[in-house]
């Protein structure tokens, strides 16, 4: 059973950009896809981005062109890149395998877009 830790996230601006960082408990993770998903008051969680251990990416309408989800293999995390963030993109972040079916959810990060 793979963990995965969620840091990076905070208070930004409407506009502004910030950094996410998944890590996980075993290295190994690395061989499965992986997804960012996220989860705002009062809605349910959804799919943001996901990211193939060849590379191939998704992503969620809502942040296409905005994010980016890429490997960083030398620090054996996955990375979500925030940029022009939009006060709905408050929610609390999470990483996991992707698809998430059969998979545990950690704490996340809370990230807050506001002025």
């Amino acid at each position: 059973q793979v963990q995965f830790v969620e840091s990076g996230g905070g208070l930004v601006q409407p506009g502004g950009s910030l950094r996410l960082s998944c890590a996980p408990s075993k290295s190994t993770f690395l061989i499965y896809a992986i997804g960012w998903y996220r989860q705002a008051p009062g809605k349910e969680r959804e799919f943001v981005a996901s990211i193939t251990h060849t590379r191939v990416t998704n992503y969620a309408d809502s942040v296409k062109g905005r994010f980016t989800i890429s490997r960083e293999y030398a620090k054996n995390t996955v990375a979500l890149q925030m940029n022009n963030v939009k006060p709905e993109d408050t929610a609390v972040y999470y990483c996991n395998k992707a698809p998430t079916t059969g998979s545990s959810w950690g704490q996340g990060t809370q990230v807050t877009v506001s002025s």
